[in-house]
């Protein structure tokens, strides 16, 4: 018979490794739940998208208290994570809100993992609504029809459409003056005008002013196919032709108000806020400041990060900006996060500042300031330093700072040095003295070896002009000897070019810049058994070398010339 705890011990191991086995997947399961739209109208849809990494399926029960569920749709892909294929699903599924308010999109269950809870915003139907005219139409509409100069203004364009579209092209023609960019992807929902149902497309534009004045903005068009009735059948091919233009638009540009400040900046709001901020520090150790503006109506072209001013003599260092661009009621916003890297110089408070930013309220047409207050932090003396009443400094110790204060006794390891913010040790001002004196020694040095050369250099000069032959240096002559002994006759050619200075190009300049003699019929000889003219060989050429040049060259002053190989052409 088994021992039952044996057993018991060895179910317990088999399930601890199914455990771990399964605790990669458990720990990747993720579940996300986000709408495409935070606020829509009365009467139109809004699609749920919920994104799982495992094979479970919404429970949507819970939205059939506010909502209605007009279509759902799913989407499967695959990705690489640590090496291994992931399934991802993604649920769509449209919601038609039964009432207007603030909705709750309750938490669902995804097999054993929860969506959180969204908030919908569901505003009363729109009275400016066309009537409905035909199986398509389009809807066009400005944020600010009145804007000012470099101003971003909203534009969102409706296709409505009550028939299946088989094909179709929407275009927004663009106009001199008038900026036009597209702002973030297509949006399809569904909305009832007129007692019918229609499917809707909604895009989105930046438009920005360039000049002052009327500037009408081309209507915009749509040209496409959709499935047709059973007329088109039995007359034609099945599909319809549908086409759709939408209304033009005429945009008052404001020019720049006198009293705007500069640079001038039009915007909805502005907003500066402190993310990150230490309350105590220490000299000679960086830290981190971030920073955060949020502008209403404005893109992230438009904006500047502002620059840090630090005092006590601390440096700040900025990174790139990071930004966030989003369309809020029709209109750009951006979100811009920026951190800056501070490094104080010495201990005691420190003022960190963010200058005030200018810019035009265009709802209420007037100049405003965003502002921030001015961070306070306290900086401890650097680590191993001594801070005031001679005791050494931690952060957060309250120490007494200041320029003036007396540290430790000048008897002790300290000293005080004019200039010299702090005390200093006794070990680092010798250190620093050594140095001084090697520096002063090298440099001496140096200017001796200098005196040497020059001198050297003076006396060779003068061995030159005074003598006709002038030895080469031992290293060109231990080339020399080392081409006779194992290199050809190509390599002793080149190394008697070396001996001269500068090199002779070849042996013919080398033999006008030695004396007549043995040397130059050693050259000529040379000549003649590399290129196959001698009948002796190369023996007889390395030999005649080697005798001619033991002692080095003879070389000829220049204003001697030697023999020339043709005559002068004026004789003298």
């Amino acid at each position: 018979m088994s021992n039952p705890s044996h057993s018991r011990l060895g179910f317990a191991r088999v399930l601890l490794a199914l455990v771990l086995a399964l605790a990669p997947a458990l720990a990747s399961a993720e579940v996300r739940a986000w709408l495409d739209r935070d606020r829509i109208e009365l009467g139109e849809t809004v699609t749920l998208n919920i994104e799982v990494d495992t094979g479970g399926r919404p429970d949507y029960g819970p939205l059939a208290g506010d909502f209605r569920i007009e279509q759902r749709s799913s989407r499967q892909s695959f990705e690489l994570r640590n090496g291994q294929s992931v399934s991802r699903t993604l649920h769509a599924v449209a919601l038609q809100p039964l009432r207007g308010g603030v909705l709750t999109v309750p938490a669902l269950a995804v097999g054993g993992e929860r969506t959180a809870p969204l908030t919908l915003t569901v505003a009363p139907a729109s009275v400016a609504r066309p009537p409905a005219r035909g199986p398509a139409f389009i809807e066009a509409e400005v944020d600010d029809p009145s804007p000012y100069v470099q101003q971003a203004v909203g534009l969102r364009l409706r296709l409505y459409y009550s028939v299946q579209l088989l094909s179709g092209q929407l275009d927004q023609p663009a106009v001199d003056g008038l900026g036009l960019q597209r702002a973030g992807s297509d949006l399809q929902y569904t909305r009832e005008v007129g007692g019918r149902r229609f499917q809707v497309v909604e895009r989105r534009y930046l438009l920005i002013p360039e000049r002052s004045g009327r500037i009408e903005l081309p209507a915009a068009t749509f040209r496409g196919r959709g499935v047709g009735g059973w007329l088109d059948d039995l007359f034609g091919d099945g599909q319809r032709a549908l086409s759709a233009d939408g209304p033009a638009i005429a945009l008052e540009v404001r020019p720049v108000p006198a009293a705007a400040p500069r640079p001038w900046l039009p915007l909805h709001g502005l907003q500066l806020r402190w993310l990150q901020a230490p309350d105590a520090a220490r000299a000679g150790d960086a830290f981190t400041v971030e920073l955060e503006l949020v502008a209403d109506g404005a893109t992230a072209a438009q904006l500047e990060m502002p620059m840090l001013a630090a005092d006590a003599g601390a440096q700040v260092f900025p990174e790139p900006a990071q930004h966030d661009e989003t369309i809020e009621d029709g209109r750009p916003r951006v979100r811009m996060v920026r951190r800056y890297s501070v490094l104080p110089a010495r201990d005691g408070p420190l003022r960190i500042e963010a200058p005030a930013l200018g810019w035009w309220d265009v709802g209420a047409n007037r100049a405003r300031e965003a502002t921030l207050p001015a961070l306070e932090v306290d900086v401890a003396p650097a680590a191993g330093a001594v801070g005031a009443g001679g005791t050494r400094g931690n952060v957060g110790t309250g120490a007494a700072r200041g320029i003036g204060t007396q540290a430790a006794d000048d008897s002790g390891p300290w000293v005080r040095l004019p200039g010299v913010q702090g005390p200093v040790h006794r070990w680092a001002l010798a250190t620093v003295v050594f140095a001084l004196l090697w520096l002063l020694t090298l440099a001496w040095g140096l200017q001796w070896r200098q005196r040497g050369q020059a001198a050297a250099g003076a006396a060779l000069d003068d061995g030159i002009a005074g003598a006709k032959a002038v030895p080469r240096a031992r290293g060109h002559g231990a080339a020399l000897r080392k081409a006779l002994d194992t290199g050809d006759l190509g390599e002793v050619s080149a190394a008697l070019c070396a001996l001269a200075s500068p090199p002779a190009a070849d042996l013919d300049a080398l033999s006008m810049r030695v004396a007549p003699g043995p040397q130059r019929d050693a050259i000529g000889q040379l000549q003649r058994a590399r290129w196959g003219q001698d009948g002796d060989g190369a023996a007889q050429a390395r030999a005649a070398v080697r005798a001619a040049f033991a002692r080095g060259a003879d070389w000829i002053d220049a204003d001697e010339g030697g023999d020339a190989l043709l005559p002068p052409h004026y004789p003298r």
